[in-house]
């Protein structure tokens, strides 16, 4: 069955998008097939994943048609790139910032919530995993991902700002997503932390707190240590020629095998 996953917190510049393209990228490496939806206007997954894409076929890629126009369509698929085997995207633009007006057509809000899931029911049975990249923010974009998911992985960078983010986007889920617009499946998967400075006193300072607020086993093992090379990633595309992007698929290994792990229990209970 297909596992449709939202990468979020309400606090921006956490490393949502990095992640989310990481995960995706190693999940196809296991050889299962993977989508990224990338529901961001930014288009930052979108950019990483289309220099990846050059990066392997020397190309210059381009989108014949962004999310919002495939929307329009009744149609997601008009907007899939492969990226390579295994790994496609669902490409995002600015105009996906008119999302939310497009679907003012609808005079109940509960039903824009759903639309979008309605349109992902008829692409995602070709995927083992969705992977959907939204913006920081309380919005329909925001709703709309997080209906049509199955789990939540909560992305917390190591400090204050994002730790009350991450708190928020647990809150919300449970008191808005779950309890009024009643998604089907969604729950918690876990909290990834990121960007942590080894042996920084801050960072341990924000982990006890994440650990109190939410509890040992909601907190992933595995954390992501601040790495240069996720950074240049973001500029470049992955790579995967050096022993640097080794190291850093060293630890999305581990990343994602305990999240496997945590769907498989969590879907026998």
């Amino acid at each position: 069955m297909t596992q449709v996953i939202t990468f979020g917190n309400f606090k921006g510049g956490v490393g949502k998008t990095s992640n989310a393209t990481l995960v995706g990228y190693e999940l196809s490496k296991m050889n299962k097939k993977v989508l990224i939806a990338d529901l961001d206007p930014q288009g930052n997954a979108t950019n990483i994943l289309l220099n990846t894409k050059a990066n392997i076929d020397g190309k210059v890629s381009h989108v014949d048609n962004s999310l919002m126009v495939s929307i329009e369509n009744e149609d997601l698929s008009q907007s899939l790139v492969n990226i390579k085997d295994n790994l496609d995207l669902l490409a995002s633009a600015p105009d996906f910032s008119l999302f939310p007006r497009y679907m003012e057509k609808y005079t109940d809000y509960n039903e824009r919530v759903r639309a979008f899931n309605e349109l992902l029911v008829k692409i995602k049975g070709n995927y083992d995993y969705v992977i959907i990249d939204t913006p920081p923010t309380i919005s329909l974009i925001t709703d709309s991902a997080l209906y049509a998911s199955d789990y939540c992985l909560v992305i917390m960078q190591t400090h204050e700002h994002s730790f009350e983010g991450a708190k928020a986007y647990i809150e919300y889920i449970q008191t808005q997503v779950i309890d009024t617009y009643k998604a089907p499946r969604l729950d918690l998967i876990g909290i990834l932390a990121v960007l942590m400075q080894a042996s920084a006193p801050v960072d341990e300072v924000a982990m006890q707190a994440a650990f109190d607020e939410f509890g040992d086993s909601n907190i992933f093992s595995t954390k992501i240590h601040y790495m240069q090379r996720i950074k240049r990633f973001g500029l470049t595309g992955i790579t995967s020629d050096t022993m640097f992007d080794r190291r850093v698929f060293a630890i999305y290994d581990k990343v994602v095998k305990e999240l496997i792990e945590r769907i498989g229990v969590m879907e026998n209970e």
